[in-house]
């Protein structure tokens, strides 16, 4: 099962692309005697032909580079990824926490690039599945990108990106979860019981703004109105600023956090994640999580009468659509 065409001498040198199958697979590699040789298996034989032919225009173009993919992982495409492009992020704090795990995955990172085929990422996805949707979109999002940016900007002859012939797992239908009776009074309690002394702030804050954990980490003394009734987002998910008013309650926690810094609540994200585990464990809360918070917050603006462009103005979404995932308003008749 061997086919070698070859093409017509240039100034380039010969070059010839040899093909041959094996393993249920069609192995191709081009030589040019000049500036070397390049390989690739496919599962298709017109796949594996029309991309000799393109090595072939790139070399007699000059565009082809020494470059051997052969020699290159995914783990080092991700941590080059990690490196150059991921620093200069808005979210670059959390991409980089979940690059770091994902580079932990050991089998999946030492394929090298030209084995790295559909079904493999397939196989990683139906595992990683197991530790939520979105982790499991995150993680093929990350390698999806990074293979682009790597043919793109940095100039490797990767061929078709595997990440782009999978589907991506399907979203979760939208949380309805909320603060059930007596749920709030547990978990101010269980708070009681900790020497952090930032939680409880945080978690009545987040109630009472519907604000994002990132943006309430995120929120420094410089950014509070003058008349201490709103605070500005510089920047938030969305890429936009917005201003959230305040209540007199949230007005009240803020004049109880001590200013020992620039940021009012001084702290890591990873901190308070930490801390938030350890709290709904210990209020036995273990499915209610914290951004079930902007859930409740946002459901009881619309309790208290506020329309959708006055709580989308506060929560930050572009459209109705997306505002009422957040909304399980509880009816009284």
């Amino acid at each position: 099962n061997y086919i070698t065409i070859v093409t017509p001498p240039s100034r380039g040198g010969c070059k010839m692309a040899s093909f041959r199958k094996r393993n249920g697979l069609w192995q191709v590699q081009v030589r040019n005697r000049k500036i070397g040789s390049i390989s690739k298996s496919f599962h298709i034989k017109s796949e594996a032909q029309k991309w000799a032919k393109e090595q072939e225009v790139l070399m007699q173009s000059g565009g082809w580079s020494k470059t051997q993919i052969s020699n290159y992982s995914l783990e080092d495409l991700l941590t080059k990824y990690k490196n150059e492009i991921t620093p200069s992020k808005r979210g670059y704090v959390v991409e980089n926490r979940k690059l770091k795990r994902l580079l932990k995955e050991k089998d999946l990172m030492n394929t090298p690039l030209e084995r790295l085929y559909p079904p493999t990422l397939a196989t990683f996805r139906d595992r990683r599945l197991k530790d939520g949707v979105r982790a499991c979109q995150y993680d093929l999002v990350l390698i999806r990108h990074a293979w682009n940016i790597a043919c793109i900007e940095w100039g490797w002859n990767l061929g078709e990106n595997p990440a782009l012939k999978i589907r991506l797992p399907k979203n979760n239908p939208p949380r309805e979860r909320r603060l059930k009776p007596g749920e709030y009074e547990r978990l101010k309690k269980a708070s009681s019981e900790t020497k952090v002394w930032y939680l409880w702030p945080i978690i009545d804050f987040a109630i009472e703004t519907g604000m994002r954990r990132s943006e309430i980490l995120g929120i420094m003394w410089k950014h509070i109105g003058i008349d201490n009734q709103r605070v500005l987002l510089p920047l938030t998910k969305n890429g936009s600023s917005r201003w959230v008013p305040l209540t007199k309650k949230a007005t009240e926690i803020l004049n109880q956090v001590p200013r020992t810094a620039d940021h009012v609540f001084p702290i890591t994200d990873v901190a308070l994640r930490q801390s938030w585990e350890r709290l709904r464990n210990r209020a036995n809360l273990i499915d209610f999580t914290f951004h079930d918070l902007r859930h409740e917050a946002i459901s009881r603006m619309f309790e208290k009468g506020l329309n959708v462009p006055e709580v989308a103005s506060i929560s930050g979404h572009k459209t109705a659509s997306q505002l009422f995932r957040y909304v399980q308003v509880n009816a009284r008749l």
